[in-house]
């Protein structure tokens, strides 16, 4: 049987430079992992996600603050004395060995009894649904089961955290799909903390409890999926979490924290969020835009340019005085074309002011 041992992780103030470098690849970070949480550091390439992870796993050492895994202080700890365990992007995983024999490779190295490690070896390839795959070898499985093995070899040594480097990079889109839920479903099963890096946000908003998105070696937010979903902070989160319609408009007043804000002939009440009367930004995401027939009062004029039909939805590019702007009209059936004159309809989740 597979126990959890899970542990919170907190990063103090922690900048990462790499010699001969100038700019910090981690840059005063200051994050925490609650226990027995799944939390996803998301962010494009270089962005200091891939980084931030090896030094919770002790591959990579901070230039300044601290890191402390389960209340204790491991900055200066190497990995092996870390209990901490990671899941490759490359699955790592011996091709001359058995799937057996992969998953019981750390426990042989740890002390364990022989027993203890078959019984352990067992009880892993059960929980990632392959204990009748101990005789294969990995080049006789799939990318996914390859993966489950990985999985089931990190598992096995019950650590403190499990870290996963973008585990679902080599997969086809309906694997990703399976494994991330496979993942999801063992995490949530043994209350494990697991910090996860992945560049793609379907991904992180579909496994996570909480994500941490990262931009230029900080982090530009945190929150729930639904939170940067719904309310992102500023135009990177916007865009990067999901489509977004990036905005002008023109805040006009502010009365107890909301905002009447104008965008061409539209008037809007949101939320503040900070902002000041003037110039501002609105974000708006294409699958909360409402496209009518003809123009309404209230509505944004518009002529769509480019109407595709994709199978579950009908994908709209609409030429505004806004500038362009791209819906999704869940009604398939729908008799739009290119050239017609719409009115865009915001109902009152769609638009959130954001920072640049």
């Amino acid at each position: 049987m597979i126990k959890s041992n899970a542990a919170s992780v907190e990063f103090r103030n922690v900048s990462k430079v790499y010699p001969g470098s100038r700019v910090a690849a981690v840059d005063n970070v200051s994050i925490h992992v609650e226990e027995g949480r799944l939390v996803t550091l998301l962010g494009p390439s270089g962005c200091g996600k891939t980084t931030t992870l090896r030094m919770i796993a002790g591959l990579e050492f901070v230039t300044s603050g601290q890191i402390i895994i389960g209340g204790k202080d491991v900055t200066t700890l190497p990995a092996t004395e870390r209990d901490v365990s990671m899941v490759f992007q490359s699955y790592a995983l011996f091709p001359h060995m058995t799937v057996r024999e992969n998953v019981e490779y750390g426990l042989k190295f740890s002390g364990f009894p022989k027993r203890e490690i078959a019984d352990r070896a067992m009880a892993g390839l059960t929980l990632v649904g392959l204990q009748d795959y101990g005789a294969r070898l990995p080049s006789q499985l799939s990318g996914g089961q390859q993966q489950r093995v990985a999985v089931a070899r990190a598992l096995v040594l019950e650590p403190q955290v499990l870290l996963f480097d973008e585990p679902l990079s080599n997969l086809d889109a309906k694997l990703r799909r399976q494994v991330r839920e496979d993942i999801r479903d063992i995490q949530t099963k043994l209350g494990l903390t697991v910090v996860y890096v992945t560049h793609d946000q379907e991904e992180a908003l579909a496994v996570s409890d909480r994500i941490i998105v990262m931009n230029n070696a900080v982090v530009a937010q945190e929150g729930t999926p639904r939170e940067l979903y719904d309310a992102p902070a500023n135009t990177f989160v916007a865009d990067f979490i999901g489509e977004a319609n990036l905005l002008n408009c023109e805040i006009t007043k502010i009365k107890a924290g909301i905002a009447s804000v104008r965008l061409g002939p539209v008037k809007l009440d949101l939320p503040a969020r900070g902002q000041a009367v003037g110039p501002a930004r609105l974000a708006i995401r294409p699958n909360r835009i409402n496209l009518v027939k003809g123009s309404t009062k209230n509505t944004l004029p518009a002529t769509l340019s480019k109407v595709t039909y994709v199978g579950k939805h009908l994908e709209c590019m609409a030429m505004t005085e806004a500038g362009p702007i791209f819906a999704l009209c869940n009604d398939v059936d729908a008799a739009f074309k290119p050239g017609d004159k719409v009115g865009l309809d915001f109902p009152g989740r769609g638009p959130v002011l954001v920072a640049e």
